[in-house]
């Protein structure tokens, strides 16, 4: 068990670096995927507040897949946490052996799960209550809505998860993972979980709002909204500046997500 809470060490990365950036290691094949993640981390450690390795992009590629999300896993600086990508959701047996994969080999700070069967198969993860555990909420891909969006009790699913995972929550673990392509669900879900912190993803490629979905998910200190970017950081650029070039994209993503976090607290006052 770690010495502090994941929320603790996200707030510590996140005020050390000002930045509530995530970046999103989700490789493609072709890349020398250890060497190619480490030099992103390498450029971009001090502009984030969290990294995000999809396990899919590591799990893809077989045994050499699992010893390069290993080598990348150990270049990451102890201060900046893990999240790992994994949306896991299974019976209670099974979410078990998910946990201690996720936080005690791998050794993640948080993880992304799946809340479909319900709140028994989420409690291995919540029992660890030293790391964070983000809940799919109102995902970003255009599809979303054909389930999230269902009327349920006078409001859509999404808004039922965000309220019912809040009483999942057996030690302030709590994240919700709420696309940024969607910044009217992202404060519909701000206002029922007023405390949590939200994971934005969908900047970039899927074409989601940074500065709109920032302003929606802050919280009243103007924090706690995770601005998650991948293709736009790792491949800026192909040139042989490439590292760079991420770094560039980096720091502009910061900057763009902390001049909205200033407009929110402006509007707040």
């Amino acid at each position: 068990m770690r010495s502090s809470s994941f929320l603790e060490r996200l707030h510590a990365a996140a005020r050390a670096n000002r930045s509530w950036l995530c970046i999103g290691l989700d490789p493609e094949p072709s890349d020398d995927v250890a060497g190619f993640l480490k030099g992103i981390v390498d450029a971009t450690q001090d502009l984030v507040c969290c990294y995000k390795p999809n396990l899919a992009f590591f799990e893809a590629l077989g045994i050499p897949g699992q010893h390069a999300l290993r080598s990348v896993l150990n270049a990451i600086p102890s201060n900046v946490p893990v999240l790992i990508d994994a949306k896991r959701g299974d019976t209670p047996n099974t979410m078990r052996a998910y946990a201690r994969a996720i936080f005690d080999e791998l050794h993640a700070d948080a993880v992304t799960v799946n809340p479909y069967l319900g709140a028994d198969s989420l409690e291995p993860f919540f029992a660890y209550p030293d790391r964070g555990v983000f809940v799919l909420c109102k995902t970003s891909n255009p599809g979303a809505g054909e389930i999230q969006d269902l009327e349920v009790n006078g409001e859509p699913l999404f808004l039922t998860i965000a309220r019912r995972t809040q009483a999942w929550d057996q030690h302030g673990t709590l994240g919700l993972v709420v696309g940024a392509t969607y910044p009217g669900d992202v404060a519909a879900a701000r206002e029922v979980a007023p405390h949590v912190p939200i994971l934005l993803p969908g900047v970039g490629p899927q074409a989601g709002d940074l500065a709109a979905s920032v302003r929606a998910g802050v919280d009243a200190n103007g924090e706690r909204a995770i601005v998650n970017a991948s293709r736009t950081v790792l491949y800026a650029s192909q040139a042989a500046d490439w590292q760079a070039a991420a770094r560039g994209a980096a720091e502009r993503l910061r900057d763009e997500i902390n001049s909205a976090r200033l407009e929110a607290l402006a509007a707040l006052r």
